[in-house]
């Protein structure tokens, strides 16, 4: 019998009510717990994420070095743009990186509390060619 019975992923925040909006938009989930300082959410697939209050939070400033990245998301979508365009509708932003080059698989992005996600293509499945 396993000893944990299922993880969460927990975001510090100063606002989790409004960053739990975010995501539970982003990746179509529903509420399953809000206390005073803590909202958590599940995906479709199962994914939990956590949002709790800590209002002294302060974002990652990935890719600068003076806070570097402590952790982050990724998502896989079928469509990067029409992604991107959600991420952006629900106030997430892109960020830039320096060394993104070549047909771009995947894109970065913060979203409103500053906390560093990626979206990255499906995988293909069809076998290369040439």
């Amino acid at each position: 019998m396993a000893l944990v019975k299922a993880g969460v992923v927990v975001l510090d925040c100063a606002e989790p009510e409004k960053l739990a909006v975010f995501y539970k938009e982003l990746l179509d989930a529903e509420q399953t717990h809000e206390s005073a300082n803590r909202v958590e959410i599940r995906g479709g697939d199962g994914l939990r994420l956590a949002f709790r209050r800590d209002v002294n939070a302060t974002p990652p400033s990935w890719p600068r070095p003076e806070n570097a990245l402590q952790a982050h998301l990724d998502f896989v979508v079928e469509d990067l743009d029409e992604a991107e365009r959600k991420v952006i509708g629900l106030g997430g932003r892109p960020l830039e990186t320096k060394d993104a080059a070549g047909p771009y698989e995947e894109r970065g992005f913060a979203d409103p509390a500053g906390h560093s996600f990626t979206l990255r293509l499906t995988p293909s499945t069809a076998p290369k060619q040439g």
